[in-house]
């Protein structure tokens, strides 16, 4: 006998109840369409990002007459042609805008996510958490694909368990705003696809023009995607056609990459109100004062060059490359390989060149090639897939089966037992999540006399915790005010070092965010024996380090079992099998659905899934190329 309502009240309540979308691109897309034919009417989306052209092969409510606009807008314009009677609200704008509080989302009877990034997917969990509202979250990586529900109480939350290091990333990141290495090295095997191998729109490496962090207002960044459509009267060529009119002239290239292109970078002025501005190239004032550094010890593929070394490193590659592109002929592609040693060396080079201009550490060759894998296609099959998946979650929650629920990942391959999709219990919240338990608590190792007050804020409370604007209290029973959210009120402390307030081993800090109606307390641990360019440790976990595979034995908690194909194992303090999600941690916290670029390491030997991994992260957009 069927539970909750009958199918006539469910249809009522489909009309009746208010969703909201966050994400308007690859599965955000197929969502909308999916939720409009089933019945819901009432529906608000949000999206920061604006069309692309390399969007179109997949987020099929957008054509080329869009390109530049707002994709919650038109997405709303598109999703409303297929049930004209429907409301639906757009939202161009940043999900962890303050506009969007805990009253925001208890509007909500369910919140969808169809994300890009992990810090926005962090933020609409918490928020998620303090409003009571159910949560449906999703992603998918090339033919893999999962599906979570997240409820306060009942199931875990999308970051009970830890999260391997990002390998996916919005456009604009890699274009104009790289803040980590793995950007930088990106970034460079885009180039040298441009330059040597097979082009692809996807694949533009040059300042994107459509930031839509640039310029928030919708009609400044439609423009903006005209003006770099278009360029005026002159007609745009691709970099590997300017490239041959200069006979590929290493130098010419590198002053147009690092010097010219980061020029045009810092005109965009809005991007560099809260980071650090890039800091130009010029070949010919390195060439007159290199500061060539003391060849350092130790093997050749693991020393870090200085930055002359690596302009010299440019060249030589470069002059290589493009002699074996001509000796292969007309219309010739290379294609990179990490063991081909001048395809490396130009990865290398270009890579630390951008990581200096972004001041950022510069990393050996054997670092680099270690971070540079194989790129995730985006398959618009498997975004249909996991938005048709949303939906009939969302169902059965408002049937009041919340019991009903399952994670569902989608498998490349058939399991055993010939299954594509694969159903999971949901477990329920961990007791040692820093963000769904009653008085989240967490110990962090640095050195209190070189952190930054900054540093705390930016890369410990922001990036590692997913805050949005911390509030932080020493616990010194002055309560001494550390950082403010109010703008201006603890500027003054941003570059003082923690000990500089006596901080010390044992200390203890009281970090509030407001807007996330959260509070996490951290204890202080100090050290001076970090690891070289190692700012801090959280103490207890590991999220970079898959721990040991366990036996390849069915669990009898699972409903079925799956394969596992490229996501790597990990396990739960239960001692059952969970798979990393394929999770994308971008620096920026926009909500929309931005060109990914993805980086993957080996695949590791295939192991039955049999529970819960956190929603596998970056939707659709795992673009290929870009």
């Amino acid at each position: 006998r069927p539970r909750g309502p009958q199918p006539q009240g469910l249809a009522d309540s489909l009309s009746t109840c208010k969703v909201l979308v966050v994400g308007a691109g690859g599965i955000g897309c197929e969502l909308l369409k999916n939720l409009v034919l089933t019945g819901f009417k009432n529906i608000e989306v949000i999206d920061l990002d604006t069309i692309d052209v390399s969007n179109l092969n997949r987020q099929f409510l957008f054509q080329k007459k869009h390109v530049g606009k707002s994709k919650a807008q038109v997405a709303k314009e598109s999703a409303l042609q297929f049930c004209p009677s429907a409301s639906i609200t757009a939202y161009h704008d940043s999900i962890t805008n303050p506009d969007y509080n805990v009253e925001f989302f208890r509007k909500f009877m369910l919140v969808m996510n169809a994300l890009d990034n992990r810090a926005a997917r962090n933020h609409v969990n918490r928020m998620c958490l303090a409003a009571d509202i159910p949560l449906i979250e999703s992603g998918s990586a090339g033919y893999l694909g999962q599906v979570t529900v997240i409820k306060k109480g009942l199931t875990e939350c999308y970051e009970c368990q830890p999260k391997p290091a990002q390998k996916t990333f919005p456009g604009c990141t890699i274009r104009n705003t790289p803040s980590e290495p793995i950007h930088c090295i990106v970034w460079a095997k885009y180039l040298f696809n441009q330059l040597f191998g097979e082009e692809d729109a996807d694949q533009e490496v040059s300042p994107d023009t459509a930031d839509p962090e640039a310029a928030w207002n919708p009609e400044d960044t439609a423009a903006r995607a005209a003006v770099s459509e278009k360029d005026g009267d002159i007609k745009r060529v691709s970099t590997k056609v300017w490239a041959r009119s200069t006979g590929y002239d290493p130098i010419k290239l590198f002053n147009k990459l690092f010097k010219d292109d980061i020029m045009y970078l810092l005109t965009m002025d809005k991007l560099w109100k809260k980071r650090k501005a890039p800091t130009p190239l010029d070949w010919q004032q390195l060439e007159v004062s290199p500061n060539e550094e003391a060849p350092a010890s130790g093997l050749k593929d693991q020393k870090v060059l200085d930055v002359w070394g690596y302009c010299q490193m440019f060249q030589d590659s470069v002059e290589t490359l493009s002699s074996q592109l001509q000796e292969k002929g007309d219309d010739a592609e290379l294609v990179w390989d990490k063991d081909d040693p001048p395809a490396m060396d130009f990865v290398t080079a270009a890579a630390n060149l951008r990581m200096h201009v972004f001041s950022m550490n510069m990393k050996s060759r054997f670092d680099v090639k270690s971070m540079a894998g194989n790129i995730i296609p985006a398959i618009a099959t498997t975004n249909a897939v996991i938005a048709g998946l949303i939906v009939l979650e969302g169902l059965k929650i408002l049937s009041g089966e919340m019991e009903t629920c399952r994670t569902v990942f989608l498998n490349k391959c058939p399991n055993l037992r010939k299954k594509l999709l694969v159903p999971c219990v949901l477990d329920p919240p961990s007791a040692n999540c820093y963000v769904c338990v009653s008085k989240p608590e967490v110990t962090v190792k640095l050195n209190v006399q070189k952190t930054t007050v900054l540093s705390l804020q930016d890369r410990i409370l922001k990036e590692r915790f997913g805050m949005v604007a911390p509030d932080v209290q020493i616990e010194d029973g002055k309560g001494t005010i550390l950082i403010s959210s109010e703008e201006g009120e603890t500027e003054a402390n941003n570059n003082k070092f923690l000990s500089d307030f006596g901080i010390r081993n044992g200390s203890r800090l009281q970090s509030d965010d407001f807007l996330q109606d959260y509070t996490l307390l951290v204890n202080v641990l100090h050290t001076e024996e970090l690891e070289r360019d190692v700012e801090f440790e959280v103490i207890g976990e590991a999220p970079d380090k898959a721990p040991p595979p366990q036996s390849n034995q069915e669990e009898v908690n699972s409903i079925t079992n799956g394969n596992k194909d490229s996501a790597q194992p990990s396990t739960s303090s239960k001692g059952r099998h969970h798979l990393r999600p394929l999770t994308s941690n971008s620096a920026a916290v926009a909500t929309g659905t931005k060109r990914k670029y993805s980086e993957t390491g080996e695949s590791s030997a295939k192991r039955p899934r049999t529970d819960q991994s956190d929603a596998a992260d970056d939707e659709d957009d795992i673009v290929a190329l870009d």
